[in-house]
């Protein structure tokens, strides 16, 4: 049988990925010849193009399908997830223009990089085969390496880089691993028939290992305990405008990879992943919370509340059911707003020489700025999970999730930890708000208006969506429509 070449009309469903490499090539080739001074035009066209590609992807043009004889599908899940990715992305390119700028450490390849990070993200959300999945993760993977190593000069930066690689690149054969294990049990790459072959296949103990190493891979990708070594001082070496970008968007692409590999995949062994997933969740609540409070600098305390945010998504994933997806999907969609929320706070604030990553650098915060305060604490309670703000409803859509699964004792875990998790946001809160300024503090940004609007839609959305949560809710439940 002769195989026939896709034709135009084959690759439609494609078409927002086709934009987004073709634009990122265009931009890399445009920044060859701008000069310094006009480096902001490869910035401001990269967020151009990841706003047109999140359209294309919310409206769905070139339409649904699963294309590349099923390694690359496109569905609800996938539209709504990429379109949430690239806003995400655009936005934490708005952050890093001004304090890469300043430092005279953004070149043109930081939007590049961004932009082919964005997509190797587009295609681990899309992927229907094990080669598409391994291919969007390292995509994903080595641009983020070099991002987090963008300040060559820094000892911190390039101890977080080559610790994120090290650890990165020993999570990455672990799934490999696991990948070859479900191969050798099934022989086949493609997870719709991998699903279906699980059944017939005589080969448990393999399956079941191959499906360890997978989880413990997703793990490792997530930053869950106990696989969290890197997160911390990856999070706190990276520049922070670099932390805004890998904290929240690449959040999303994991949560899709978890999907598509435990349930789309090895869905039939849920009775066992489920377990593993469970247990992830409560190391992942205590590890990230607990330690968290001991934490006196503000980017590893949010990088160790990462940690235990990732307990809440995979406690929504646990439950292994349809209502349990959406909820952890809308979960990874709110966190990666709050995300860049809360890291965006330090870098409002933040100025060349004086990187006000510490919660001592935001007390009197409010007497200095009473708006960047009232932002700041915008995103505080919605991490906290403090009613209306979009944190809350997340909290609670994967508490009723866990519940529904017949997790009852995982959601009383959860709702315990949440609360100890409020005391190192309030803390923060009280020092803005209830201690005196430390002296020699510079005053925070007043004239970078782009900025700071940004820094104010971000922050306020988290109340706006709050209050009107449900869209993005029904487009989670749509996703899943089982």
């Amino acid at each position: 049988m002769i195989a026939t070449l896709p034709t135009a009309a084959d690759l439609l469903p494609l078409l927002p990925e086709l934009v987004l490499v073709a634009g990122a090539f265009a931009l890399l080739m445009l920044d060859l010849f701008l000069d310094e001074a006009r480096r902001g035009v490869t910035n401001t066209l990269a967020i151009v193009l990841l706003l047109v590609v999140a359209g294309m992807a919310f409206a769905g043009t070139g339409g649904q399908g699963t294309v590349l004889g099923g390694m690359f599908v496109r569905d609800t899940m996938a539209d709504v997830l990429k379109a949430a990715a690239c806003v995400v992305t655009a936005l934490s390119l708005v952050y890093a223009w001004p304090f890469l700028r300043e430092r005279g450490l953004y070149k043109g390849e930081v939007a590049v990089l961004m932009l082919f990070a964005t997509l190797g993200m587009m295609l681990l959300i899309s992927a229907g085969s094990l080669v598409m999945v391994y291919l969007g993760l390292e995509l994903l993977a080595l641009c983020s390496y070099a991002l987090v190593a963008i300040d060559r000069d820094s000892a911190l930066s390039s101890e977080a880089a080559m610790k994120y690689f090290v650890l990165g690149s020993l999570a990455s054969g672990l799934l490999l691993y696991g990948m070859s294990l479900l191969y050798g049990a099934t022989g086949t790459l493609d997870l719709a028939t991998l699903h279906g072959a699980i059944a017939m296949s005589q080969e448990r103990t393999l399956l079941l290992m191959g499906t360890v190493f997978l989880v413990a891979g997703i793990a490792f990708k997530f930053g869950a305990a106990p696989f969290h070594m890197w997160l911390p001082d990856t999070y706190h070496g990276a520049p922070t405008a670099i932390t805004v970008f890998i904290g929240s968007a690449p959040k999303l692409a994991a949560f899709a990879m978890a999907f598509r590999l435990l349930e789309a995949g090895v869905g039939p062994l849920s009775a066992e992943w489920r377990l593993l997933v469970a247990a992830l969740a409560v190391a992942s609540l205590a590890v990230g919370n607990l330690i968290a409070l001991a934490q006196s600098n503000l980017k590893r305390m949010l990088a160790y509340s990462t940690i235990s945010h990732v307990g809440f998504v995979f406690m929504g994933i646990a439950a292994a059911n349809a209502a349990g997806y959406a909820a952890a999907m809308f979960y990874a969609i709110s966190y990666a707003i709050m995300a860049t929320a809360s890291f965006g706070a330090i870098v409002v604030l933040a100025r060349n020489g004086y990187e006000s990553d510490g919660i001592d650098d935001f007390r009197g915060l409010a007497a200095r700025s009473p708006w960047l305060a009232g932002m700041m604490l915008c995103a505080m309670m919605s991490l906290a999970g403090i009613p209306p703000f979009l944190g809350f409803w997340a909290k609670l859509a994967v508490l009723r999730a866990a519940i529904g699964g017949d997790l009852l004792w995982l959601a009383i875990v959860g709702i315990v930890f949440a609360v100890i998790g409020c005391f190192y946001y309030l803390r923060v809160c009280k020092a803005m708000y209830f201690e005196a300024p430390p002296e020699g503090v510079p005053a925070p940004r007043p004239h970078d208006r782009i900025l700071r609007t940004a820094f104010g839609v971000n922050a306020l959305a988290l109340l706006g969506l709050g209050l009107a949560w449900n869209p993005i809710m029904a487009w989670c439940q749509a996703a899943f429509p089982g």
